[in-house]
């Protein structure tokens, strides 16, 4: 038989079983599954068990090449290989660890900035960075939790002296 294989599943059927209840993700679940398929077919007769990986990676819904890295990676690396999920990196930052920095230091000071816009425009000046609106407006407002320190528009006519007394006078 062409697509036999051997794995010698070091773990007991009661701690594969105690791993499977446990399993919290279902790619885990899945490869624990399949390890304890291959136990529970060793400790029955040949014939219950599972003889090819075939088998297995048509009970698994899985194709046969993934079925044979799994194994493979159980066999060389043991239990904690097979159970580790990579995750990539993902892509590089568009904006730098040093200019989020000077940016974080630029919105501390008290004049700060009039919009979004105004940030590109900083950071293509003293960055030389070209940064989207939604970009620079996700990262300021989600990232640095910062807001735009825009005043409220007032009235050329309004006093301040009348302001003021107000002030003093309203009730808190």
């Amino acid at each position: 038989m062409g697509n036999s294989f051997q794995v010698e599943v070091s773990e007991s059927q009661e701690e594969l079983q105690h791993r499977l209840r446990h399993a919290l993700t279902a790619t885990t679940k899945e490869r624990l599954q399949m390890l304890y398929w291959i136990k529970v077919g060793a400790m029955a007769t040949p014939a219950a068990g599972i003889a090819t990986r075939q088998e297995l990676a048509q009970r698994l819904g899985r194709d046969e090449l993934t079925v044979y890295r799994w194994l493979q990676r159980y066999k060389q690396r043991g239990m904690t290989a097979l159970l580790e999920v990579k995750t990539p990196k993902g892509l590089p930052a568009l904006i730098p660890e040093t200019a989020i920095n000077q940016l974080t230091e630029r919105l501390r000071q008290p004049e700060g900035f009039k919009s979004y816009s105004q940030i590109q425009e900083w950071l293509t000046q003293e960055c030389e960075i070209v940064a989207a609106y939604k970009t620079v407006h996700k990262i300021v407002r989600y990232k640095l939790n910062a807001k735009l320190k825009v005043p409220r528009p007032r009235s050329a006519k309004a006093k301040p002296e009348a302001q003021e007394a107000f002030k003093k006078n309203c009730q808190k």
